[in-house]
């Protein structure tokens, strides 16, 4: 069927096949998939095009953390640590951010959306029953978006604020201030041992702040034990002051450009330049109508393998990314927003859906196979299961742990290079469950962990998969052949 291009777009009548709230990295890849289908795709965003990930999380942070990561880098070896001579000159560090986020000016990302034939609404998106959204533009109008198939929620979160007083009023950062800053805090206190927490520690003592990190439990806790550990002792070691089972009581801040004191619940004070909130995020559904459509506002979205929202009568409301709360992790809502919109397409023109684990329209990895990594000194990537999820699931593991010592590939990369692997292996079939690395570099060895896991390659097969020699990823050698030896 030929579309006009007036039909193809919807212009004159408010009403499109999807409409998608937020244009995010989530918001963009459903309205590709579902204009791939030949539907028309409105899309509704109240910020900047791109969202949190393009300007205030995965991509400024990796890009301040990029030349603080490479300086330690160079430390590592002989020869090249000499040439490190001076300091690291935070000004071209945060010009490389500014040029990486594009001076927080989303122009070519919204062309992006609107060369895909779909519609761009600026302004607040909020659902008003069933399959219709109103929107309140920019310059105060309001139209109402009507959606034929679906309306897919992809609007993100935020930072939590934890219930101590004083808190608001010390005016903290969050993850916006800790990645938009142009300035080095002399002091910096973290709230919160996670993810952002441990990447905020590692970047912005590497720009010369005196950071201290508190944490009411281990450090990154959705990771093995272990990776938590090395982290810490490597914050520690380049003069982070990390400080476990230590939370704060109460903040003040009297004078609004002065320090900010915490007090703490061992009975302790800590005075900081700026405290930073690094304590979970809170999904954006407060105010986008779920109330219209029986659902409560403020709570993560529940959905199936297809990301359609339970509790909404009909087949029509979507959740993806952050506020399903499955993983709040780009790459996992990427994959969440395709699958959708290839889910939607199919629903659409009345084709079978696939919806079986791992079928082309089952977001099946959210539950078994999703990968993360943290940009610290040393990174940290898993995949999978920790040892502890794989047996409260029920199954019967085994767990081959070695350190990086043993693969030639990782001193020559790294002169004394310090790093620890886990396989958790499925007794019964063979395969792996979860993979976790700490060491320099070990990012690029999370795709083919994540690959094994994904494709549940038995290890009998996966041994055959050689690895280079001199390379990191020698330790998989090193891995399977101590399982190999275990089992024989």
């Amino acid at each position: 069927m030929t579309e006009t291009s007036e039909s193809r777009r919807g212009q004159g009548s408010g009403t499109y096949d999807v409409v998608v709230l937020g244009a995010g990295p989530v918001g963009q890849n459903i309205t590709d998939r579902a204009r791939a289908a030949g539907l028309t795709v409105a899309v509704v965003e109240r910020e900047l095009v791109g969202g949190e990930c393009s300007y205030w999380a995965c991509v400024p942070s990796k890009a301040l953390l990029r030349p603080v990561i490479a300086v330690s880098d160079a430390r590592r070896v002989d020869g090249a640590r000499q040439a490190v001579t001076g300091a690291i000159d935070t000004g071209q560090v945060f010009a490389r951010r500014n040029r990486y986020v594009t001076d927080w000016d989303d122009t070519g990302q919204a062309e992006g959306v609107k060369s895909s034939g779909a519609d761009l609404f600026r302004g607040h998106g909020r659902i008003d029953g069933p399959r219709r959204v109103t929107v309140t533009r920019d310059d105060g109008a309001h139209l109402t978006l009507t959606a034929r198939h679906a309306v897919a929620v992809a609007t993100g979160s935020r930072p939590t604020v934890p219930d101590i007083p004083g808190i608001r009023e010390a005016r903290p950062w969050t993850n916006r201030q800790g990645t938009d800053s142009g300035v080095v805090p002399a002091r910096l206190a973290i709230l919160g041992g996670g993810g952002v927490g441990v990447e905020m520690a590692t970047l912005w003592q590497g720009l010369g702040s005196r950071v201290t990190l508190l944490a009411r439990r281990r450090l990154i806790p959705r990771m093995e034990p272990f990776a938590g550990e090395l982290v810490a002792g490597s914050l520690s070691d380049a003069g982070v002051d990390v400080r476990t089972g230590v939370v704060p009581t109460a903040v003040r801040r009297p004078d609004p450009g002065g320090p900010v004191t915490l007090t703490l619940d061992d009975g302790g004070e800590l005075e900081a330049d700026e405290v930073m909130l690094a304590t979970g995020r809170t999904p954006n559904t407060d105010d986008i109508g779920l109330d219209t459509v029986g659902l409560t506002p403020g709570a993560w979205l529940d959905v199936d393998t297809t990301c359609l929202v339970h509790g909404a009568e009909g087949e029509w409301l979507y959740a993806l990314g952050d506020v399903n709360h499955r993983a709040l992790l780009t790459h996992q809502g990427k994959y969440q927003g395709r699958t959708a919109g290839d889910a939607i397409g199919a629903r659409a023109a009345g084709r079978p859906l696939d919806d079986a684990p791992w079928g082309d329209h089952a977001t099946t990895a959210d539950q078994h196979a999703v990968p993360q990594v943290f940009f610290t000194d040393p990174e940290a990537a898993a995949v999978g299961l920790t040892a502890q999820q794989a047996a409260d699931a029920g199954h019967r593991i085994k767990t081959v742990d070695l350190d990086f010592d043993a693969a030639q590939g990782a001193n020559l990369y790294a002169d004394g290079y310090q790093g620890h692997a886990r396989m958790v292996v499925d007794l019964d079939r063979d395969v792996l469950l979860g993979v976790t690395f700490v060491g320099p570099g070990v990012s690029e060895l999370l795709h083919s962990a994540t690959v094994a896991v994904a494709g549940e390659v038995p290890l009998k097969r996966l041994r055959h998969a050689i690895a280079c020699f001199p390379t990191v990823s020698e330790i998989w050698l090193f891995l399977l052949a101590a399982h190999q030896r275990e089992r024989d």
